[in-house]
């Protein structure tokens, strides 16, 4: 469960506090049963920072062992690390487009298949779509909830990526299927087959940033027109989703934003509406959570974790993606220098300039570099590393020089030094 605890809260405050735990660290405290600094029902508190409280069972008394301390505890450590740290499945997940699905790591796969892939950089936009300006007159104040909402999760984030972002209007942007109109309860709904056709009239209007390589992750605010209100969105079960919102992998997200309650019998359109954007922001900011990889698994039964707090992430969290957006890098970059390696063997007679070679091998070493920081736990010198081995790997495999050789006859592939008709 993810419920707070003031104790529990200044606890961890505290412990953090005596002993701040470096980037890839963990720190478990042990507390004895009788201790208020849990509720009863509750066996691990996980906080903030990188601690987690550990209360010891009612059956070790006064003369058990440290070894059989450490056996009666072993379990729950085991699950402590599974939620705040790494294991085989993380490592599959990171690694999700060159595995197979297999049962034991569903989970974490469609996590990892949710996220963007990991980039030196990402553009986020929001929109405001009103495909009914005549009935409404919409103020959203984004610029403030930015700062306020997203600002502090981006600022955490900093050692992953550079962010951007920017805010538009879209008037008369319809979405791109018609809801459906139930009559038992006087409201129009979107079902979960429809979605995926939501997206695509309405993505041809958002532009792009075309001087930036960086994916785009989309965030809309749609408001329905007046006589599809209200509209609400519903789950495969036909289950009303609570959100109002659904996302997709590796685009973005939309939320419905009813203000039909605005209308009155006599209403007099067009009608001034301002937006709450705290809700439309807690929306928003737990689909960004998902579409930049922060896993959010469901902890173990008494288990109480603590919420992300203002920033939106807790610094465990971001050691995870940390962690994995380094594992991805790593295996990207390696993918890269392979492929180029069998690619050259193809081409017979290549001659690799300097400066080839010079990408290639500064790619291998911060390869190796980034492997043996990840070893150490140091993490962002290893996430630091393996940005620069794709880099490296990506300069030397796109490099001008070796596609033009690719299709050239190999007797024109060399300079002849024996006259001025010698051939190219």
């Amino acid at each position: 469960m993810r419920l707070s605890n003031s104790a529990s809260v200044e606890a961890d405050l505290s412990l953090h506090t005596l002993s701040e735990s470096p980037s890839g660290s963990l720190v478990v405290y042990v507390i004895p049963e009788s201790s208020s600094l849990l509720p009863q029902n509750v066996d691990v508190y996980i906080g903030q920072r990188r601690t987690a409280l550990l209360r010891i069972g009612s059956q070790m008394r006064v003369g058990k062992t440290l070894e059989q301390l450490l056996a009666h505890m072993e379990p729950r450590i085991k699950q402590v690390l599974h939620v705040m740290s790494f294991s085989h499945t993380d490592i599959t997940a990171a690694l999700s487009n060159r595995v197979r699905i297999s049962p034991g790591n569903k989970e974490s796969i469609a996590d990892s298949m949710r996220a963007f892939k990991s980039s030196p950089g990402y553009e986020i936009t929001f929109s405001l779509l009103n495909p009914d300006p005549k009935s409404h007159r919409l103020h959203w104040d984004i610029e403030g909830a930015v700062e306020t909402y997203i600002q502090p999760l981006l600022t955490k984030l900093s050692p992953v990526a550079n962010f951007s972002i920017d805010s538009q209007t879209l008037y008369y942007a319809m979405l791109g299927v018609n809801p459906r109109f139930d009559s038992s309860r006087s409201t129009y709904t979107l079902n979960a087959d429809s979605l995926a056709h939501v997206i695509n009239p309405v993505e041809a209007r958002l532009g792009s940033n075309a001087a930036s390589s960086n994916p785009v992750l989309n965030f809309l605010l749609y408001i329905p027109d007046a006589h599809h209100s209200p509209l609400y969105i519903h789950d495969h079960k036909k289950q009303q989703v609570p959100t109002n919102a659904f996302h997709s992998p590796r685009w973005g997200g939309i939320m419905v934003y009813n203000v039909n309650e605005f209308y009155e019998v006599d209403t007099v359109f067009p009608v001034d509406i301002n937006i709450d954007m705290a809700k439309v922001m807690g929306v928003f900011l737990a689909q960004l959570r998902l579409l930049l990889g922060v896993q959010s698994s469901t902890p173990p039964p008494g288990f109480l974790v603590a919420p992300c707090g203002n920033a939106g992430l807790a610094d465990w969290e971001l050691d995870r993606l940390m962690w994995s957006r380094s594992v991805e890098n790593i295996a990207t970059a390696t993918t890269t220098i392979t492929s180029l390696a069998q690619l050259l063997d193809q081409i017979g007679n290549i001659v690799i300039n300097d400066n080839i070679a010079q990408q290639v091998s500064s790619a291998v070493t911060s390869l190796q570099l980034a492997v043996s920081e990840l070893e150490a736990g140091n993490l962002g010198f290893a996430l630091q590393y393996s940005k620069e081995a794709i880099l490296s790997s990506e300069r030397a495999f796109f490099d001008p020089s070796l596609l033009h050789l690719l299709y050239f006859p190999d007797d024109q592939k060399f300079v002849s030094c024996c006259g001025q008709g010698s051939r190219m």
